[in-house]
């Protein structure tokens, strides 16, 4: 990962970290905090309303609401994108889509498939009178842009410019009706459901496996997604509680709801078979984790269960959490992946 996405890491975790703690409460009894909003897989971004989980039901009509619940005309031409969000950016590539963009958020540019030199911006304060000079017909933004509480958009927005909210998804159901709902958008209907398809098919053949897992032989997953002094894991309610249930094993924090911020002597106490983290921007993650004082004598380290996990695909919420699925079934039960 360039330090680009490494970046982006950071400002999700500083974001869901931010949102977690502003609306929860410390158990005394764990010594974890929980929060029902958190960010970009990192997460679930806040945005407007629960319609953010709203499916799109009819794959061909042109969608009157964006996935944060605000009306949006799409314009009935669409030959120029702006995306702002790697997520959004990988889906509208994938959909074919990559030389319609006339330019990206700046932590989106290493992604393949890419048109060389796009313009960038940032995703938190855009260079609005530079946007509207590249005339885009549609601007896909991040739940992260309104994380103020204010819109940057809204001066694109008065001169007519169609702004199109994402909310990043907590579910694999919200990750295939998003791919949906762009494809609607795009005209790329049934490139969006070839996305789909495959996502289906590759899930069904994982779950496959993972059901012949008695329950008395499920392992448990612990999966850090940052890394000591400030712990984050996440329980039920995140789509990695999903993959993790899919390929047979158990979340170690299942018993929680969403992203949680736990101290070290809570994962000691919980004591998984298994440590994952997709944490690739600190030096040696795995040794670290390995070598934290008290934790030698849990099973998995003492086991060298300790894992990398691909970070872009378990922290980006479309379909290409695959690859994070796959890597995840192959640490957890080699001998069946």
């Amino acid at each position: 990962m360039k330090m680009k996405h490494k970046q982006w890491v950071v400002l999700l975790l500083a974001f869901l970290l931010t949102f977690s703690l502003a609306g929860c409460a410390g158990d005394s009894a764990t010594g974890s905090v929980s929060g029902d909003n958190a960010a970009e897989a990192t997460g679930s971004e806040t945005a407007t309303a629960d319609s953010a989980e709203t499916t799109v039901s009819d794959t061909t009509a042109t969608p009157t609401k964006d996935r944060a619940g605000y009306d949006i005309e799409v314009p009935e031409n669409v030959n120029s994108i702006i995306t702002m969000a790697p997520s959004i950016t990988q889906v509208i590539v994938d959909l074919g889509l990559g030389d319609e963009l006339v330019a990206i958020d700046a932590y989106s540019s290493d992604i393949e498939g890419l048109p060389s030199d796009l313009p960038q911006f940032d995703i938190m304060n855009p260079d609005a009178e530079s946007i509207i000079a590249l005339k885009p017909d549609i601007v896909f933004a991040s739940g992260m842009s309104q994380s103020d509480g204010t819109d940057p958009f809204k001066p694109l927005k008065d001169v007519g410019i169609c702004i199109i909210y994402i909310p990043s998804s907590d579910s694999i159901q919200s990750i295939k009706d998003d791919i949906t709902f762009i494809g609607a958008v795009t005209g790329k209907t049934d490139e969006g459901q070839v996305l789909i398809d495959n996502m289906e098919t590759a899930i069904e053949r994982i779950a496959a496996i993972g059901a012949t897992i008695p329950d008395s032989e499920k392992k448990t997953v612990y999966f850090e997604i940052a890394p000591a002094p400030n712990i984050y894991s996440f329980g039920k309610g995140v789509f990695l509680d999903e993959m993790i249930n899919i390929i047979g094993a158990k979340n170690a924090f299942e018993d929680s709801d969403s992203w949680i911020g736990l101290s070290e002597e809570v994962v000691i106490n919980a004591d998984p078979d298994i440590i994952m983290t997709n944490v690739d921007y600190v030096d040696k993650p795995l040794e670290t984790i390995k070598s934290r004082a008290g934790w030698t004598e849990m099973k998995a380290i003492k086991n060298n269960d300790v894992y990398m996990i691909d970070n872009m695909s378990s922290s980006l919420p479309n379909h290409h959490i695959i690859k994070a699925l796959e890597e995840m079934g192959k640490a957890v039960y080699p001998d069946k992946f």
